[in-house]
């Protein structure tokens, strides 16, 4: 007992502390002389003597090996008047003048600050959190409709005025028409990805193969376009939200397909079980990622290349990564410059 690195202190049915180690010592401030042979209460603030003491009694009763309640908030009181929280595991022995209670103690001070400050930022996180969803939706709608009217009157002059333009007043028309057109897909991808986060879950058994199918027709004229080749094996039936998981399917099959140099872009989409988890990966025969980019590709307004090489809003992969965590998955990739890229996404079984 001497060399356990908790507070360790025997005491007799009379309330009398007959033993204390060294770590008991150093936890209270007592030397052992000062209070070996006094009474508990000393150890305790006088507001819990009552309350203690009616525990002490029931114990003595019908003593056990057990962990005293932990919704008691147990509080011990050091020499120097401060008090501090702590946790008691309770054991006896049977001596000659009867039973011994051994209280094993902890001081959980720090533990309790730390609980204290997680609980904090917890509600801290949260609550910005919200915020931010909020203020992405609040932004977006009231960015639309300015962009309305900047698309519409657009539209009117390329209708009514475009013959009248010269080439080069024609090529800013365009590139304003453009630029209108970007933002429009940028706030929906943000209002999607806000919404995300907030929309309630229409969680239920679907076969994946299914979901994977109206992807693949939702890319319908993307996949002609490109000629591109996209297979899968047998899929499992998961428990999802199929209007979600489909967002995640399209995105990584239009990545594949987008990032190619030469040749036919092929995507093939498969699943296997491991442990307590669907894997399922969707593999391309595109350019390939270098690994330092790997983790990067799944921020917000991400891109790698740009907009003249390949097209896209840098929000697709964001916005999977999101799906996939709404279900308690997780996404990763795994890909070799000049090799192709495989996305992994899992969905618990």
């Amino acid at each position: 007992m001497e060399a356990a690195l908790g507070g360790i202190l025997a005491v007799n049915s009379g309330g009398s502390i007959v033993f204390m180690n060294g770590h008991t010592e150093q936890m209270f401030g007592y030397e052992r002389s000062e209070i070996v042979g006094g009474s508990l209460t000393i150890l305790i603030p006088e507001r819990f003597h009552e309350k203690y003491a009616a525990a002490f009694r029931a114990y003595f009763e019908a003593p056990s090996v057990r962990l005293l309640d932990m919704n008691m908030d147990l509080v011990a009181l050091r020499k120097s008047g401060e008090e501090f929280p702590v946790e008691i595991g309770l054991s006896f022995v049977q001596g000659e003048e009867g039973t011994i209670a051994l209280g094993f103690i902890t001081d959980v001070t720090e533990r309790m600050h730390t609980r204290d400050e997680l609980s904090r930022v917890n509600a801290e996180l949260v609550r910005s959190n919200k915020e931010l969803e909020n203020f992405a939706q609040l932004a977006s709608h009231d960015l639309q409709e300015p962009l309305r009217v900047i698309t519409s009157y657009l539209a009117l002059l390329n209708r009514r005025y475009r013959k009248e333009l010269n080439p080069e007043a024609g090529e800013f028309l365009d590139v304003v028409t453009g630029g209108a057109s970007r933002m429009k897909h940028q706030i929906e991808n943000l209002l999607n990805f806000s919404r995300i986060g907030t929309t309630a879950s229409a969680f239920q058994h679907v076969q994946a193969g299914s979901i994977l199918r109206r992807a693949v027709d939702n890319l319908e004229v993307t996949i002609k376009e490109q000629s591109a080749e996209i297979t899968w094996d047998p899929l499992p039936e998961i428990f999802a939200d199929s209007s979600l998981l489909v967002q995640v399917f399209q995105n990584l099959i239009a990545n594949g397909i987008k990032f190619q140099k030469d040749g036919i872009p092929k995507v093939h989409i498969s699943a296997t079980g491991q442990n307590s988890e669907w894997v399922f990966a969707v593999r391309d025969n595109g350019i390939g990622i270098e690994a330092r980019h790997c983790e990067r590709i799944f921020q917000m307004f991400e891109h790698l290349h740009s907009s003249s090489e390949y097209q896209g809003y840098g929000m697709g992969l964001a916005i999977s990564q999101k799906i996939v965590a709404r279900h308690k998955g997780r996404i990763w990739l795994e890909s070799k410059l000049g090799e192709g890229s495989t996305f992994f996404f899992t969905i618990p079984q």
